[in-house]
């Protein structure tokens, strides 16, 4: 079955940075665009970023333009997001999962399975 690792978060000051990765088995990685959303306490999912199949092109919430940078890797079957110029606000659970740029509107119709277990971010001083 599919399955969805995320890793990679932690306690970081503002201005700091993280790199969250996510491990996938259970199907083509390859064949899928892949995305990151977020959820703040007491929030809904928030989408952050996507990438395409291939990875020639590559998607951001204007919240986190020009800070975070998703990339993938095939042959590992692993998704990364490179946090950097932390803020507060950033302090959310980051999940992967599958699809594009093009499911950002739907993220809040998805089952809470569609998604892997989370990797914990918090900015903080």
């Amino acid at each position: 079955q599919v399955q969805l690792v995320e890793s990679g978060g932690g306690l970081v000051q503002p201005g700091g940075s993280l790199r969250l990765s996510c491990t996938t088995s259970g199907f083509t990685f390859s064949e899928y665009a892949m995305m990151w959303v977020r959820q703040a306490p007491g929030k809904g999912l928030e989408w952050v970023s996507a990438i395409n199949i291939g990875g020639g092109s590559t998607d951001y919430a204007d919240s986190v333009k020009g800070r975070f940078t998703i990339s993938r890797d095939d042959a590992k079957n692993t998704l990364y997001l490179q946090m950097n110029s932390l803020k507060p606000e950033d302090t959310a659970v980051y999940y992967c999962g599958k699809g594009g740029v093009n499911w950002a509107p739907f993220i809040g119709t998805l089952p809470r399975s569609y998604w892997g277990q989370g990797t914990q971010v918090t900015v903080s001083s």
